[in-house]
């Protein structure tokens, strides 16, 4: 489907005055999560989606919530986990709906295998008051999982047709490995002996190796797949994370990798208490072992902002988040976890969470107005372009949850009505590096024409967006500068002279004339 147009301010094609935008070597594709939309219309969920520029969306697929009896701890008699048949029907038809939606519209999908287990699949000795909602995450099991992965790879290979059915589904060839491994929510416990041992990451290495090897047992083996996925804090004070808390992430990774607060590896008893090799032959076998770690396409981090601070501001003594500000702190960690195996991979960083929670309609201290979300929002966006290790930009949620709910990250609030300007900020990303400028100097204009990505594959050719400008003195916004969009994603970082202080936009017009705008940003000259 054709979405997009060419053309600023209403301009249908380039004029001979536009300037060429300037972009970087490695592009940032748009990965978004609209669960509870996909499952309830997904043609017309992904046609909104791919109007506003989305490239990959994410799709969120509890173990738990596809097994047989998920709620005993006796495993099913003659369960064939491996066989796709062997799963209700009704429960792969929201998924394959949404496999053969965005196969239509070549739009990709992410499929995430995560918690929770099914309680067959966990292990014995979960705590007594624990909440129910925690149970499948305790110590899964990472052969069953694997069983599991197999059977969803067979079914998302491409050549698998379900009984019932004429046609095959369509291949699916993104996937991650698990949701926030650091959080006890999600895989448990997290640590043990006053928090001092960390356990978490050796049943993440497990659930890794289960899935690598049957996404190449399957028919995956090129596929793109992410591991990671972390939580971008954790809990570093009063015994804790324990067993259901969160663990930092820098710390997690380091255990995962079994090398010690220098990037080398651990040896002796630290070593056999998570898992790893004691002995410098075992460390040498470790990344044959362990071929996820190595050979995956990507790391995932949800770089989530800390409250109302801005994008850049860096959370104080906490060396071991990832959030976005620490985000060269994550790329030196895993380098050199790395390296310290002799391994040269340098993971590019997937986004894949991200969103800014708002009030309205949440009144807790960190949520923030709609306005100040659409600034950060853009604001953090040039920080991830700006970084060549990071692959892509998230946004989580389309819709906020039905209240009561106490994460309303959406691009509209509950009742379906957008949340101005962070619709329209996400569409067309604005940022201004300087909001100062001297008179007669060019002021850096950095955006992004999401929607132009789509375009420019049936098409070929550039698009062309218009940067307007309304003096404070008032009058309407007029085109000052265009701009020819050679980047695939949309992307430019051009320069502009503006002639007074007032405010800026993007301008951009979808074939069928429909002229949208970005965020309003201000500018001030002296």
């Amino acid at each position: 489907m054709l979405i997009g147009g060419c053309g600023g301010g209403g301009t249908a094609s380039a004029p001979p005055s536009a300037h060429p935008a300037r972009t970087r070597g490695q592009q940032l594709e748009t990965i978004f999560e609209a669960q509870s939309q996909l499952f309830s219309d997904p043609g017309k969920t992904l046609d909104q989606l791919q109007r506003i520029g989305v490239d990959v969306v994410k799709v969120f697929m509890p173990w738990g919530s596809m097994a047989p009896e998920p709620l005993s701890h006796t495993r099913p008699p003659r369960f064939n986990a491996i066989d796709p048949a062997a799963y209700a029907a009704s429960l792969w038809a929201p998924y394959d709906a949404i496999v053969r939606a965005a196969a239509a519209r070549g739009i990709g999908v992410d499929l995430a295998l995560e918690a929770p287990a099914p309680l067959w699949a966990t292990a014995p000795g979960v705590p007594p008051g624990t909440s129910p909602g925690f149970v499948g995450s305790w110590e899964p099991s990472a052969k069953e999982f694997g069983l599991f992965v197999d059977a969803v790879g067979t079914r998302y290979s491409g050549a698998y047709t379900p009984g019932g059915q004429t046609s095959s589904l369509p291949a699916v060839r993104f996937w991650s490995v698990w949701n926030e491994p650091n959080y006890g929510a999600q895989l448990a416990p997290q640590a043990i002996n006053n928090s001092t041992v960390e356990i978490s990451p050796i049943y993440y290495r497990q659930l890794v190796d289960a899935a690598w090897t049957a996404f190449q047992r399957t028919g995956h083996g090129k596929d793109q797949v992410l591991i990671g996925e972390i939580a971008p804090r954790g809990e570093t004070t009063g015994g804790l994370p324990g067993n259901f808390s969160g663990m930092v992430p820098l710390r997690f990774i380091r255990a995962l990798y079994c090398v010690d607060g220098s990037l080398h590896p651990l040896r002796g008893t630290a070593a056999t208490l998570r898992g790893c090799p004691p002995t410098a032959a075992g460390s040498k076998a470790f990344p044959t072992e362990h071929p996820g770690l190595f050979h995956a396409s990507g790391f995932a981090f949800h770089p989530y902002p800390q409250g109302q601070v801005t994008p850049d501001t860096a959370t104080p003594n906490e060396p071991d988040y990832a959030d976005l500000p620490k985000v060269t702190r994550l790329e030196a960690t895993l380098d050199g976890a790395q390296s310290a195996y002799g391994s040269s991979t340098r993971f590019p960083l997937y986004d894949t969470e991200f969103g800014y929670q708002t009030n309205p309609p949440e009144t807790i201290s960190r949520a923030i107005s709609p306005t100040v979300a659409a600034y950060y929002m853009n604001w953090a966006e040039y920080i991830s372009w700006r970084d060549p290790r990071v692959a892509s930009w998230d946004q989580y949620l389309l819709t906020d949850p039905p209240p009561p709910s106490n994460f309303d990250t959406g691009l509209e609030f509950a009742s379906g009505k957008q949340k101005e300007p962070m619709y329209d900020a996400f569409r067309l990303p604005l940022y201004l590096p300087s909001a100062t400028a001297n008179k007669g100097h060019a002021t850096e204009v950095w955006g992004d024409v999401r929607p132009a990505h789509d375009v420019m594959l049936h098409s070929h050719k550039p698009q062309v967006a218009g940067i307007q400008f309304k003096p404070a003195s008032g009058g309407a916004f007029k085109t000052i500068e265009h701009v020819t969009i050679t980047d695939s994603y949309g992307y430019f970082d051009t320069t502009a002279t503006f002639p007074s202080t007032g405010s800026v936009r993007i301008s951009w017009t979808y074939p069928n004339g429909q002229v949208i705008h970005s965020r309003v940003a201000p500018v001030s000259v002296h």
